[in-house]
């Protein structure tokens, strides 16, 4: 192929609607998370309608983590996931162009050139015969998916909802995206000094009632209302043995559930309803992980000492997971670590953080364990210019996270309290934040 040709495929890919072309995050700690995080999700005969999404975005990251065999068949099983939901006479649609487009960057990257023009051939005929419905626009489909892909990443979440409502404006019929396109604003005020505006609470009101079998969106409308004062522990219960029966996946609804019973109910009936969940499916990882997010919290507001039996299984349980996620397993460690802590095992805690901290992590990781840190040294051993030093070192990562957001808002109350010695240090410090 000559130069002019290579530049004008370059050209053609670099214009394309897929993964490869919409500036994903490509960090390690990201693409092994959402592996994990995507492996769990059900799937067609579960009635999981992002299917196809999901093996197209499994697609993208398993070709930037190297494998890129595992790539192409998991784009393969995309388009037949497609094929399967879609439930169309005509095995081609709209729905395949993001599919397509990633093959034709995959087969490049592999110097299959015939086969990436092929590709590009099919995304050209897929875009002729079935154009969007609204000039100067992408079609609806490629909207939905590029809002439910970032929506994984974490990123714009302003954008995200901006994508959705085109893709519904022009196709309203289609009820999971009026669904996903509520759970992604739930998600990004969940944490928010703002909360929940009764405008979001009203649409989740409504796609909840147009989708009655997502029950993860049922424990999310749940959590909301209980945000708001509402008593929901008769319904909170009610939901739980829907969800019990349900298949066992990220999607079934087992994960909010759990998080409403730990905050709304109570934490005794988090973990016995969590414990119930696995006696039904004791092989389920998910699940597994699940419930030993339920046991990292078994330690707050309690006036009386935790029996032993608890303590062992919570750990027992935390080194299950990790041995379960080994490439995303960082949380899980973090809880371990602080597990040990609040059980009077000192000497594990240090001896566990102090592995974690030779690991050669990516900034994403390394800034969560630099605020886990430093929030450990203070609390636990009293250290408090340790902890200091750790929340500047997560804050000087230019990563924006909540992990970040906590330490800088630390560091600005130390400062404000003007108690400490390393006040002039810190002001230095944030000020120098602030200009760069």
């Amino acid at each position: 192929m000559s130069a002019a040709q290579s530049q004008t495929l370059e050209s053609k890919l670099e214009a394309l609607q897929c993964h490869f072309t919409w500036d994903l995050d490509p960090s390690r700690t990201t693409l092994n998370y959402l592996r994990d995080q995507l492996v769990d999700i059900g799937t067609v005969d579960e009635g999981y309608s992002w299917l196809g999404h999901s093996y197209n975005l499994q697609g993208y990251i398993y070709y930037q983590l190297g494998l890129s065999n595992d790539a192409c068949h998991l784009l393969s099983r995309a388009a037949e996931a497609f094929r399967q939901m879609r439930n169309t006479v005509s095995d081609e649609g709209p729905w395949l162009v993001v599919n397509h487009g990633n093959l034709a960057w995959l087969h490049y990257q592999r110097k299959e050139r015939a086969e990436c023009q092929a590709y590009l051939l099919k995304v050209d005929a897929l875009i002729n015969e079935y154009p969007s419905p609204s000039q100067d626009e992408l079609h609806p489909e490629i909207y939905a998916e590029k809002a439910w892909t970032l929506m994984k990443f974490s990123q714009d979440r302003e954008l995200v909802a901006d994508y959705f409502q085109r893709a519904i404006r022009m196709q309203p019929d289609m009820v999971e995206w009026h669904t996903s396109h509520v759970i992604g604003l739930e998600s990004s005020l969940r944490h928010s000094d703002k909360g929940l505006a009764a405008e979001i609470l009203e649409k989740m009101k409504i796609a909840k009632e147009h989708d009655p079998e997502n029950l993860y969106l049922a424990a999310l409308y749940l959590e909301a209302c209980a945000k708001k004062g509402k008593n929901i522990e008769s319904e909170a219960r009610e939901l739980a043995r829907r969800v019990l029966r349900k298949p066992v996946s990220s999607y079934s609804g087992i994960a909010p559930l759990l998080r409403l019973y730990r905050i709304y109910v109570s934490m005794d009936e988090a973990i016995d309803l969590a414990e119930e969940a696995l006696e039904r499916n004791p092989d389920e990882r998910y699940l597994k992980r699940c419930a030993a997010l339920c046991y990292k919290g078994i330690f707050q507001g309690r006036d009386n000492p935790l029996e032993h039996s608890m303590i062992e299984r919570a750990i027992s349980l935390h080194k299950e997971v990790i041995t379960l996620y080994p490439l995303s397993s960082l949380p899980i460690e973090i809880y371990l670590a602080n597990i040990y802590a609040e059980s009077n095992n000192q000497a594990e805690a240090d001896q566990l953080y102090k592995d974690l901290l030779k690991r050669d992590l990516d900034p994403r990781a390394a800034q969560m364990l630099y605020n886990f840190y430093a929030k450990y040294v203070h609390f636990g051993r009293r250290e408090s210019y340790l902890s200091i030093e750790y929340h500047m070192r997560a804050a000087a990562i230019r990563q924006q996270s909540s992990y970040r957001k906590n330490s800088i808002n630390t560091l600005e109350r130390i400062r404000e309290r003007n108690r400490n010695r390393m006040c002039e240090e810190i002001d230095e410090f944030l000020n120098n934040l602030k200009k760069s």
